[in-house]
């Protein structure tokens, strides 16, 4: 299927079964736990079996690195050592924060709206690329505060914004539930249009200040190893940012959080929560996921703490430039493949990903065999 068949499958799914209406709007914990339960551990003889393979082409054992291992992490996702990486969707999650009121950015959440537009009409930055990957994109308004006027944004949005981080919490737990079910539900959706890889993006004017606090949380870094310059901050605006996560951790007590939901409800945004929705989804319909940057990991590795299983579902793209961003592939056990700098969002990394990927597949599918040129596989020497 192209791209352009997702999406439609996709718009008659939504259209029949929106989130509000299939699973955002009643997601509470018992919904979440049933989710969770239906997260199996990928499958680790599909892995060894995709591993094995790798070892039977005619190339120098571990030859494409980090490639061959996305490929098994797809094999162990999909349940086959046959794997594939088409027919692939990106959602693009849009919510503001409150804490852009501390001076935390250079853009006010206008931005938000402007770049909304841009990504349902198809001229955004993640547009442009995933045009040329050939990946469905759906974008979803889970918390913008102002609502874009676009029949072809998805809206479930549990509340107009969230709270300023740095005074109080975000917003509710059951407000953090719901936008996890809307991922979730977008997720599901999704598999059944098609889809058999999935790919989470953000956008929303301060998020890379409540992913930062929400990473401090969530792996005890001090805010001067997770907060860095986001959209491009000076020296000083970069300092009072650290200021204001500090602030917003000692004000919301994250010390004192029960679980990975009690840190989103206090210091996250609900872009983060939906994407966390999208990777839980995903694993639960047996797709493996792409990670973006650093904003991606930070959803995914609270995903992790939710359900644990998930962990193999997980493909990591490429390592942010902002600080938090290697903290977190750490702390997942990825490694990225692309080193490239980049901070842009929107799913720009995962896009970026995508050809390479089926390049990897290519070779894997497709190569001759040590047997074929009657040659003797490579060993491994110790």
């Amino acid at each position: 299927m192209r791209a352009d068949e997702i999406e439609s499958a996709f718009e008659n799914r939504w259209r029949a079964c929106p989130a509000d209406g299939g699973g955002a709007g009643a997601a509470d914990d018992a919904w979440l736990r049933a989710l969770t339960a239906r997260i199996r551990p990928a499958d680790a003889q599909a892995r060894a079996a995709a591993r094995s393979h790798w070892a039977a082409v005619a190339k120098p054992l571990g030859g494409l690195g980090l490639f061959e291992d996305a490929v098994c992490t797809l094999a162990a996702a999909q349940g086959t050592p046959h794997p594939v990486s088409a027919p692939r969707a990106l959602a693009v999650f849009f919510a503001d924060n409150g804490v852009v009121a501390e001076g935390i950015s250079q853009s006010g959440q206008e931005v938000t709206l402007t770049a909304a537009h841009n990504i349902c009409g198809g001229t955004a930055s993640v547009s442009c690329m995933a045009r040329v990957a050939d990946c469905a994109v759906v974008p979803v308004d889970v918390g913008m505060a102002e609502p874009v006027d676009d029949a072809r944004m998805h809206v479930c949005a549990p509340m107009r914004g969230t709270a300023d981080i740095a005074l109080g919490p975000a917003c509710p737990r059951d407000t953090v539930l719901r936008a996890i079910g809307a991922g979730a539900h977008v997720a599901g959706l999704l598999a059944d249009a098609g889809a058999r890889v999935l790919a989470a993006g953000e956008m929303g004017i301060g998020n890379t200040t409540t992913s930062a606090a929400v990473a401090s949380a969530l792996t005890g870094a001090a805010p001067e190893l997770t907060v860095g310059r986001g959209a491009g901050l000076t020296s000083e605006g970069l300092a009072r940012k650290r200021a204001v996560v500090e602030r917003a951790l000692r004000v919301n007590q994250v010390d004192a959080c029960a679980d990975a939901v009690d840190v989103l409800a206090a210091v996250g945004g609900l872009d983060i929560a939906a994407m966390c929705g999208l990777f839980l989804g995903a694993a639960a319909h047996g797709c493996p996921a792409v990670l973006d940057g650093v904003i991606s990991c930070t959803a995914a590795l609270a995903a992790v703490r939710v359900a644990p299983e998930l962990s193999g579902y997980l493909v990591a793209s490429h390592c942010s430039s902002e600080p938090a961003a290697r903290l977190l592939l750490d702390e997942l056990g990825l490694c990225a493949p692309l080193q490239a700098g980049m901070h842009l969002g929107e799913g720009t990394g995962a896009m970026a990903l995508l050809p390479l990927l089926d390049m990897a597949l290519a070779v894997y599918d497709e190569a001759a065999s040590f047997d074929a040129c009657g040659m003797d596989a490579y060993r491994e020497l110790s």
